[in-house]
């Protein structure tokens, strides 16, 4: 009976990765294939020649540039407001803390479509009410940076508060005792405990940025970022070039996953080597005062 459940515990996650991987295969075998379709049947024959157009189109590289730049300056602001909200929440109780915890929450439930929409309104109506034409205040890609920061910090958020569950608030009282500062207290202290989640906050910000169209389709202006070309391909024909762009994006993030597993294992070995060696000196001890 366990042998039947492990072979079939064995089946439903070979299943189930085939589910998540086949797709990207057969997205990547389109970038290959001499084709106009982006499609991989029938097969037509290898070639490259859709990277070379994926470079020679300019509005796309364009398109990947503003995508890049739009994730990054939202993965940096949802951090800090992220990581601020998650913070005060955690110090605070009854139903400030309730009312606090459903407004950052809540934005993870609203549409991109009303997001994107109320956050154009409000920027551009705030510019006519004060009468100027500051350039903060016109639909551009500052307005989607801002607009998609509202609910993606939420989920930064999150990932920060759980990972404060696991802090011991004596550690601070400690230091604040032994004579250090507030500020000394959450570069030294608090920040460095809280590390693995805000990289894991920036991580899924930037990836959420990436792939956001709802928000992004209402604040740009005339900008272009990648998902609004791509929508904009889908009228007109998509081609191949599509499918090289991703099978590049890819292989950037398996080599960046291989990066971080490389030097997360790295440090794992080097805690664990340092432990073995206060261990040793504590026996050592042990023994010289025995």
């Amino acid at each position: 009976m366990h042998k039947f459940r492990l072979g079939l515990s064995h089946l439903y996650m070979g299943l189930f990765l085939l589910y998540l991987l086949l797709p990207l295969v057969v997205m990547s075998g389109a970038a290959f294939n001499d084709s106009k379709l982006p499609s991989i049947v029938p097969w037509k024959g290898w070639t490259t020649m859709w990277f070379s157009e994926m470079i020679a189109d300019q509005r796309m590289m364009v398109a990947f540039r503003n995508t890049l730049l739009v994730a990054v300056a939202v993965a940096v602001l949802a951090i800090v407001v992220g990581t601020a909200a998650a913070i005060l929440v955690n110090s605070i109780s009854g139903r400030l803390r309730t009312a606090l915890y459903g407004m950052m929450i809540s934005t993870i439930l609203i549409p991109g479509v009303v997001i994107g929409i109320s956050t154009m309104i409000m920027w551009t109506k705030l510019g006519n009410a004060i009468g100027t034409d500051f350039i903060l205040f016109k639909p551009g890609l500052h307005l989607s940076v801002l607009g998609q920061v509202s609910y993606i910090a939420a989920m930064v958020m999150l990932l920060v508060l759980a990972r404060l569950q696991s802090f011991d608030a004596g550690l601070e009282e400690a230091a604040l005792d032994l004579g250090a500062s507030h500020a000394q207290v959450m570069r030294r202290i608090l920040l460095p405990h809280l590390y693995p989640a805000i990289g894991a906050g920036a991580a899924v910000a930037f990836f959420q940025s990436i792939e956001n169209f709802n928000v992004t389709q209402f604040t740009r202006g005339g900008a272009d970022t990648l998902t609004v070309y791509v929508f904009s391909k889908v009228r007109s024909g998509i081609t191949p070039t599509i499918n090289a762009l991703a099978f590049l994006l890819i292989c950037i993030t398996l080599v960046l996953a291989a990066v971080y597993e490389v030097n997360r294992r790295r440090r794992a070995r080097a805690e664990a080597a340092r432990l073995a060696q206060a261990r040793r000196a504590e026996a050592e001890e042990g023994i010289g005062a025995a």
